[in-house]
């Protein structure tokens, strides 16, 4: 470990300060549990963190006070196996016929919140106000077609929210407005962190189809790769009017959006972050 490495890993009052952009990608996204371990290993606690659908998720764990190791922990056992996935989603099922009934039979409209509550650490908090970290939480306004950010009140609507990827999720509803997936307007939002810190950090996990690949797509996969064409073009546009001090892209891009049962092969796969991070860090580190 290098000198401004082993700096870092002395918190210190007039250490330089981080802040963490995490952003959408659906199961690509836990990769984000790399970048906060490696912030844990060096001792650097983030004055601040936005994030966007699974990005929100990620950044809400380690804003109530978890460990990278944690997180990862409780992810794999929430869903690293397929028998635990349904065991927990089997917990969420009607107990009575009117509540099958209630909302009507809806292809594709799963309450994404009351999934959440199933799988979410029990450490959350039920309020923004509860966390130990600041949080900002992208959602999209459905109807008013621009960008909300979450800062304050319910915690699990705004993550919901955040998260709710259309023709998957039903849109959940925040003091009237209808709320959809926030990586949809801002997939990467390290603009919210403007300001609020020496070193900004925003990590990419909106992945690519695989390079190579020549077939055909189903129509499922071609409605996501059209996502991702215009998720990468707004993170482009945005980087070109103002890059993070950091920006990181893990190798994802062989894993679908709901590709969850496959966490441990996810974070196999984008272990590379690890080391990229503590470089770029130890070279901006090294200028304080």
């Amino acid at each position: 470990m290098t000198e401004a490495l082993v700096s870092a890993n002395r918190p210190q009052a007039d250490s330089p300060t981080v802040a963490i952009a995490l952003g959408g990608g659906g199961a690509r996204g836990l990769a984000h549990i790399h970048v906060i371990e490696v912030l844990d290993e060096l001792g650097i606690r983030p004055v601040l963190i936005s994030g966007a659908s699974i990005g929100a998720v990620m950044g809400a764990a380690r804003a109530a006070g978890m460990t990278g190791r944690e997180i990862r922990e409780h992810t794999l056992a929430a869903i690293g196996h397929p028998g635990r996935i349904m065991n927990r989603l089997w917990s969420l099922r009607p107990t009575r016929f009117s509540e099958v009934v209630a909302r009507g039979f809806r292809v594709g409209q799963f309450d994404l919140e009351r999934i959440l509550k199933a799988f979410l650490p029990e450490r959350l908090p039920e309020t923004f106000e509860g966390l130990s970290i600041p949080l900002k939480i992208v959602t999209a306004d459905y109807y008013a077609q621009c960008e909300c950010v979450c800062d304050s009140g319910l915690l699990l609507p705004a993550i919901a929210a955040s998260a709710a990827l259309p023709a998957v999720f039903r849109p959940v509803v925040i003091d009237g407005r209808v709320m959809i997936d926030g990586g949809l307007w801002n997939p990467v939002p390290f603009d919210h962190l403007l300001g609020k810190a020496d070193i900004t950090i925003g990590v990419d996990v909106i992945g690519h189809p695989p390079a190579g690949t020549a077939g055909m797509p189903n129509s499922i996969d071609s409605l996501y790769g059209a996502t991702q064409l215009t998720m990468r073009s707004i993170v482009t546009l945005k980087l070109e009017k103002g890059a993070p001090d950091i920006f990181l892209r893990p190798d994802v891009g062989r894993f679908r959006v709901l590709d969850f049962v496959r966490a441990e092969e996810v974070l196999a796969a984008s272990a590379g972050i690890r080391d990229e991070l503590k470089r770029a860090l130890d070279e901006k580190l090294s200028a304080f």
